[in-house]
């Protein structure tokens, strides 16, 4: 059965002319709690696909996995609950830093951000590569043009689109690509192209998975640079089909 990620909803387009109606295709938003071994972490406002990828990554950026391995089974209740169930100790609750996103996905334990980075998965990517990828990351849904609600998330490795996912929120687009590598859906030795903003938290859940390309269709923040910086990693910003702006790590862009 397939997934709602959108209804229709009758507006009413008003100008000098006159009024008119309309209808318009409004995105889905719904909220999910996730819980790691039956126990509550926290909850996001979510686009309803993708879920099993959602909670793995949004676990991931939260800093409660580490490792594919750890995972074990994931259920997805129509409740609106993600239940993960992976070998790890819980632990003590850690001291988080607020960070520029929202919901859940906008804390990070301070520990993530001032640990030490391995470096970056060894990989490049030509600039024809990065046209196609782009490309394919725009057009690979219709809800975006539809709905002007959503924010994409792409995974580009061994010259083909592996993985795409889009939500309401830039972060859970992200997560879920993350997810998808820990659930063995796609690789890390890979590019990943999104349509929000790099600040820190985006940036360091791509440096903890070691994935060494990061771009992004607008801007990048100062710490997100560091992070990057820190990290080995390629950064660029303002990417398009035709250019893109190399922040850190221009010698992984092939020409």
């Amino acid at each position: 059965m397939t997934t709602a990620v959108s209804i229709t909803q009758k507006t009413t387009i008003i100008t000098p002319e006159g009024r008119r109606e309309q209808r318009e295709e409004v995105a889905i938003e719904t909220p999910y709690t996730i819980s790691l071994n039956d126990e509550r972490i926290g909850s996001s406002m979510v686009l309803p696909v993708g879920l099993e990828e959602f909670g793995v990554g949004f676990l991931f950026g939260q800093g409660y996995l580490q490792r594919p391995e750890e995972i074990k089974e994931v259920v997805v209740c129509a409740e609106g609950k993600i239940s993960v169930y992976a070998d790890v100790e819980m632990g003590e609750p850690k001291e988080v830093i607020i960070t520029s996103g929202c919901g859940g996905t906008g804390k990070i334990p301070r520990e993530m951000l001032d640990g030490v980075l391995e470096q970056p998965l060894e990989n490049s990517i030509t600039f024809s590569e990065i046209k196609t990828f782009v490309r394919h990351v725009l057009q690979a849904s219709p809800l975006g043009p539809m709905t002007h609600c959503v924010h994409g998330c792409g995974l580009w490795a061994d010259g083909r689109l592996q993985a795409f996912y889009e939500d309401v929120g830039r972060h859970n687009a992200v997560d879920k690509v993350l997810g998808a590598i820990l659930l063995g859906k796609a690789s890390a030795r890979a590019a990943v192209y999104t349509t929000g903003r790099l600040t820190s938290d985006m940036v360091l859940k791509c440096a903890r998975m070691r994935i060494p390309i990061v771009m992004s269709r607008t801007a990048p923040s100062s710490l997100g640079l560091a992070i990057a910086a820190r990290a080995g990693m390629t950064l660029a910003a303002y990417v398009r089909p035709e250019r893109l702006n190399v922040f850190h790590g221009a010698e992984r862009i092939i020409c």
